[in-house]
């Protein structure tokens, strides 16, 4: 049985663990975090896009297939490629 909870989700009292976030900045309203996520050795491109809109929090949330091993780099790239998705999309990336 507890196969089977496993499988589909059930009995685990663990919540999931938050993003570690390795940076973060405010633009045009949009609140913009660069997430770690690994890839074997290396960080893969990941963040965060967040707004509150109505009084709730919406989060948008991307994944890239760049890969580094420079925390720095991966930092500047995602807060790069968040402010391109805010300016490309706006409030449309919650729709």
């Amino acid at each position: 049985m507890s196969f089977f909870k496993k499988l589909f989700g059930g009995g685990g009292n663990a919540e999931p663990e938050g993003d570690k976030v390795l940076g973060e900045e405010s633009y045009k309203g949009f609140l913009i975090k660069a997430i770690e996520m690994k890839a074997g050795s290396e960080l893969q491109l990941a963040g965060t896009i967040e707004k509150d809109v109505g009084g709730e929090t919406k989060t948008y949330r991307f994944i890239r297939a760049d890969r580094m091993s420079s925390m720095d780099d991966l930092v500047s790239l995602a807060l790069s490629k968040g402010r391109q998705i805010v300016d490309e999309q706006g409030d449309g990336i919650f729709r």
